[in-house]
């Protein structure tokens, strides 16, 4: 019997119909079923069919494994897949969030925040195309990127994972799926999938949708907005990822009204799937049935009725994959989850893995090797981090700016936590889950490039938290402060007072008030920033979450590069008056959405 499915010329309708028709029951679930890596068995690909393996967390071969490491784990697993029955390749998947995060050695660029204080679209796409060579560089073919989500509270732990507050900021850097993903041919379909070549990753836009709109910035609450602001709102970027052809779409871990997104009939599938023609599949977040009742993990046979049958395409288990397959049988067994869901899931699936060659190409390309941290995406970083920067406040005069800093200046005093923490400066979602503080991937900190870039004969004196006797006498030209957040991610970047870390503003005031000073604040989200805490600055720069490198930070403060950034979000006086947004009726911010000085002009 032919097999047109293992026909690269035959159309991708016809190979995913002709797949689906040669598989059981048991492989049409197991294609449903992304599992963690760590309970892989050579059984569960091979016999179980398995559709998917992610790397929960960042999870990986091995402490500082490099792409190489990666790509050699993923073709062991994807060599099982294909000796399976069908041969049907796997999908590895990846948080690539800002560039190959995982991976040591990768190039990790700024976090969305700050990408949407670039308004620069075009540069955005190429880091889109920058990051997929690197992730299909480690042998993976799927990326959880990008998040368009709106965030209308920076008391959301996510804050820094959305582009803007505002929508249409959003929409315009949802180009980034075209450079993951390349760029659809004249007549692709709109919602059809598509990825152009071996160099290009399958892309996720999540998380769908309002998770950026809970109330009081509460990860994983509840969004009240009746549904025309919902649609106006958080609904927007969805619309222009599907007519890029996005492969995946997430379904939030967050309610609207007060039901779980990955609950919604009406959401998922009238909506996403009947009216807005979205032909690619739907997966869960991370354990996210689990979370559908309370205790957590509890009447879990409910949870997979209750998300299959709202049409969730793929679940992301990871971990308790037998019970979940399991339970999907039982309930198609028993008719309560209809046969006809089950293959519309399935066919979703299969289109998205004919539609990115994965049938063609299912291994590695060694040649991509090349690409990790070279010297054109280390330069696109710097870029973004450069182009980045929000200028806040350039001198207590408005007449007499501060920056830029003289490079020939005498001496320099560095002071403050995140002036020497590459796990800092890059955030949550980096090397693992969460974060983490010291030189936990390649890259250049602040400290290293104000180093690099000074004079030989300027004296740069490093002291992370001085004594206000080592302040007195002791001939400085300036200070440079960096301080901001410990990384996070997600519940626990929730924050309701959004202070500054590690008692910032101390080391602030105390080194502000003996050495005029610039203060470069390292965060995911504006910070709360004290009347008397902001007169003592003589200059103020949101540097966001930059990523790996440093040096763009410096080709600005110093006068190498205008400043060019503006805010993504507004910033606040106080915490009490949020929410806040641009197109409330009373909006009276610290510095306005948009908000963004030269360094040789005072004006925004």
């Amino acid at each position: 019997m032919e097999c047109i499915y293992k026909d690269p010329n035959a159309p991708i309708e016809a190979r995913v119909q002709d797949l689906l028709s040669r598989m059981t029951l048991q492989e049409k679930i197991g294609q449903m079923t992304q599992i963690e890596r760590r309970v892989v068995t050579t059984r569960a690909i091979r016999d179980l069919s398995i559709g998917s393996i992610l790397s929960v967390g960042g999870s990986g071969p091995f402490e500082n494994a490099r792409s190489s490491d990666w790509a050699a784990m993923v073709d062991g697993f994807q060599k099982t897949a294909l000796s399976s029955r069908l041969g049907i390749p796997l999908l590895y998947a990846v948080d690539a969030v800002h560039g190959n995060n995982n991976v040591y050695g990768a190039t990790i660029f700024p976090h969305n925040i700050g990408l949407g204080a670039t308004r620069d679209p075009d540069l955005v796409r190429r880091i889109g195309a920058a990051t997929a060579l690197e992730v299909r560089a480690s042998g993976i073919h799927y990326t959880f990127a990008p998040c368009v989500a709106v965030c209308r509270d920076p008391r959301w732990g996510r804050c820094y994972e959305s582009y803007s507050e505002d929508t249409e900021i959003v929409k315009m850097m949802t180009c980034i799926i075209s450079g993951l993903q390349g760029d659809p041919p004249h007549g692709n379909s709109s919602g059809y999938p598509f990825v152009a070549s071996r160099g290009n990753v399958v892309a996720c836009a999540k998380h769908f949708v309002g998770d950026g709109g809970t109330s009081n910035g509460i990860n994983e609450g509840d969004t009240p907005l009746i549904y025309s602001e919902l649609e106006k709102i958080h609904l927007a970027p969805y619309l222009d990822c599907i007519s890029q052809g996005v492969c995946t779409i997430m379904a939030s871990y967050s309610s609207w009204r007060g039901t779980k997104l990955h609950t919604s009939y009406f959401l998922l599938t009238e909506l996403l799937k009947n009216k807005l023609g979205f032909k690619g599949f739907i997966i869960s977040d991370s354990e996210a049935l689990d979370r559908l009742h309370s205790p957590h993990g509890s009447n879990y046979v409910q949870s997979i009725l209750l998300a299959i049958n709202a049409g969730v395409d793929m679940v992301m288990v990871p971990f308790r994959y037998k019970l979940f397959m399991e339970g999907v049988a039982h309930l198609v067994e028993s008719g309560r989850i209809p046969i006809a869901r089950i293959d519309d899931a399935v066919e979703r699936i299969l289109r998205v893995k004919f539609a990115s060659g994965l049938f063609e190409h299912p291994l590695s390309d060694g040649t991509l090797l090349d690409k990790v941290r070279c010297e054109v995406h280390v330069n696109l970083a710097r870029e973004a981090v450069r182009k980045s920067l929000v200028l806040l406040k350039n001198g207590k005069d408005p007449r007499r700016a501060f920056l830029p800093l003289d490079k020939n200046a005498k001496r320099i005093l560095v002071a403050g936590t995140h002036a020497d923490n590459l796990g800092y400066q890059c955030g949550g979602w980096t090397k693992t889950w969460d974060g983490r503080s010291g030189r936990i991937t390649t890259g250049g900190t602040i400290l290293d490039s104000i180093r690099e870039v000074v004079s030989g004969n300027t004296e740069v004196i490093y002291n992370e938290n001085p004594s206000a006797s080592e302040l007195v006498d002791n001939g400085y030209s300036f200070a440079i402060i960096a301080v901001g957040e410990c990384p996070y991610a997600e519940t626990g970047g929730d924050s309701k007072d959004l202070r500054i870390h590690l008692n910032g503003d101390e080391i602030i005031a105390k080194v502000a008030d003996k050495v005029p000073s610039l203060v470069i604040l390292i965060s995911g989200r504006p910070l709360a920033l004290q009347p008397w805490l902001l007169e003592k600055m003589d200059a103020l720069v949101a540097a966001w979450l930059p990523g790996s490198e440093g040096g763009g930070i410096t080709d600005v403060i110093f006068g190498d590069y205008e400043f060019h950034g503006k805010l993504p979000m507004s910033w606040f006086k106080s915490v009490d008056q949020l929410p806040m947004n641009a197109d409330d009726t009373s909006y009276d911010p610290l510095f306005p959405l948009g908000f963004g000085l030269k360094s040789r002009a005072s004006s925004s």
